[in-house]
């Protein structure tokens, strides 16, 4: 599996993005991952999606936003993981226990926990 860490101080979660004008989540994961990884991947299947409210700075005014993750399944094809880009600090291939140990948000320890049981499914 592959993270990313970024941030300061640094944080280790799974890669993700804005879905572009134009662009399906499908496409956004796949461009996201090869964005932040280096690697080229094939998507398998979705995962679920998370949705939660957090608030931020919006030029000079503090505002709610509402945010929707969605999280799939995908299979590396190609790429090196040393040749992420710049707004990352490390992406690094660990195993599912390990990413479930580093990963910063509870609610991705859960999709990685739901990955692993895909996983499962496919190769029983």
């Amino acid at each position: 599996m592959a993270l990313i860490s970024v941030g300061k101080p640094a944080r280790w979660q799974l890669p993700k993005g804005i879905v572009d004008p134009g662009e399906t989540p499908e496409t956004t994961a796949v461009r996201e991952v090869q964005e932040e990884t280096g690697i080229s991947t094939e998507l398998l299947q979705k995962i679920d999606t998370i949705e939660y409210w957090y608030v931020g700075n919006k030029g000079q005014q503090r505002v709610r936003f509402h945010k929707f993750v969605h999280f799939f399944l995908l299979l590396y094809t190609s790429g090196d993981i040393e040749k992420h880009d710049w707004e990352v600090n490390e992406a690094r291939w660990v195993s599912i226990k390990e990413a479930e140990q580093l990963l910063a948000f509870k609610s991705e320890k859960q999709m990685v926990a739901t990955a692993r049981e895909m996983i499962d499914t496919l190769h029983s």
